[in-house]
């Protein structure tokens, strides 16, 4: 299957048979990144984590007493 990288263009191959070429082929809100996107996207945040102005915004989860 012949996907193409969201971020920088890149058309790759990757396996039909694979579970991420299934969720790219049925679902179209799932998209491909390639790995070198991947990886600088990771650096990236964990350098900003490490600066200590990083904040993960998350949902509250509100206990139900039931």
């Amino acid at each position: 299957m012949r996907v193409q990288c969201v971020i920088c263009d890149v058309i790759e191959t990757i396996d039909n048979e694979l579970p991420l070429a299934k969720k790219v082929r049925n679902r179209p809100i799932h998209t491909y990144m390639c790995q070198t996107c991947h990886d600088r996207i990771t650096k990236r945040t964990e350098e900003r984590k490490a600066t200590g102005n990083f904040k993960l915004y998350e949902s509250k989860k509100d206990e139900d007493e039931w």
